[in-house]
């Protein structure tokens, strides 16, 4: 990351390590560096977001100090509240399982911060994700990063493909415990900030609860076995995923998960562990980061699951994945995203699972 003339670059800083070091990278490699935090407009029972929501523009603020940069906020609390709370609530009372981080992503970061950087000048967005994008010829690849165990590939595909020129992901080449070690050199103030595990605008109450608060009145329903027979009741579709054991209120001999989640009927099927394993889904909202799609690659249909190999049949505006092996809970609302080895092709939206 040497160069001879500054470049201009605006990096998202959520007060966190990643961003912070990610920031501190492209100081020391000769960029012109402004900071820019999201306001969400985040508020919980008490008051605050669970990443640290009420802390992510001071602390960012202070890393800017420490490396002597500008620091800016952008206000995206109606689009978080409209693309992607609003969504998730929606998702969940249709019966689907969303992902908010790509949502966030996909209309966010990528998305609103993306073209405010291009608006006020900027030659180039970075964020502390990591991921690597990788130029070959005449065309950006998007890559898995050097440390595995912190891959966010799954949630980047929704980036356009006539964008990745203009990104930087700074952390591509790092492990975790280095940038820690980064951090710590530098003296930045949140050296040792933990991670969140959590999705940010959920409430320590919970999202099952959350979801409730914001959907409204739910309607009681029948929870059924693969035979439609009866094994008991629910309070309301939005507290049920797929593949889910607990919660369910059943007692049998064998364990039961559920299979499906049926908005039209009301209904939460549920099944045994076989009853979760299906062929292949088909998806929409879909983006792609090359030039067609291969007849074959690998899938990845949750984030912390290996891709898995599969035939790729674009169908109309969306896909249909067909697997070499059938997978365990292919959940609607979820992400299915593809790739081919390190390369991260593209994505969609689970609309079905196949039978």
């Amino acid at each position: 990351m040497v160069m001879m003339k500054k470049k201009t670059v605006l990096a998202a800083m959520s007060g966190g390590v990643d961003s912070s070091v990610a920031a501190l990278l492209l100081c020391e490699a000769g960029y012109s560096v402004t900071g820019v935090t999201m306001h969400l407009g985040i508020r919980s029972d008490d008051g605050h977001g669970r990443c640290w929501i009420r802390d992510a523009v001071r602390d960012a603020r202070r890393v800017c100090d420490r490396l002597r940069i500008p620091h800016r906020v952008v206000d995206l609390a109606g689009e978080m509240h409209a693309e992607v709370i609003g969504r998730f609530v929606r998702e969940y009372r249709r019966g689907r399982t969303p992902n908010p981080c790509i949502d966030c992503n996909r209309h966010l970061k990528f998305g609103r911060l993306f073209e405010t950087a291009r608006s006020t000048g900027f030659e180039f967005m970075a964020t502390g994700h990591y991921a690597k994008i990788e130029k070959e010829g005449d065309r950006y690849r998007l890559l898995r990063p050097k440390d595995r165990t912190k891959d966010q590939t799954y949630f980047l595909y929704p980036i356009r493909r006539e964008d990745l020129p203009s990104i930087l992901f700074p952390l591509a080449d790092r492990t975790k415990e280095e940038v820690r070690a980064l951090a710590r050199d530098a003296g930045l103030p949140v050296a040792e900030r933990a991670e969140s595990q959590d999705i940010c605008f959920v409430p320590r109450k919970g999202y099952r609860q959350f979801i409730r608060d914001l959907a409204g009145t739910q309607q009681p329903g029948l929870i059924v076995d693969m035979h439609g027979r009866e094994r008991g009741r629910h309070d309301g579709i939005v507290s049920f995923t797929i593949g889910q054991r607990s919660g369910l209120g059943i007692s049998a001999p064998e364990p039961f998960y559920v299979v499906s989640v049926d908005p039209d009927t009301n209904r939460v099927v549920v099944g045994g562990k076989s009853d979760l394993l299906s062929p292949g889904l088909r998806a929409s909202n879909v983006n792609l980061l090359v030039d067609s799609w291969p007849e074959t690659a690998e899938a990845k249909i949750r984030y912390r699951k290996k891709a898995s190999a599969c035939r790729i049949f674009p169908e109309g505006g969306g896909l249909r994945i067909e697997f070499e092996e059938p997978q365990e809970s292919i959940t609607p609302g979820q992400a299915v995203v593809i790739y081919r080895g390190d390369e991260v092709l593209g994505g969609g939206v689970i609309d079905q699972v196949l039978q």
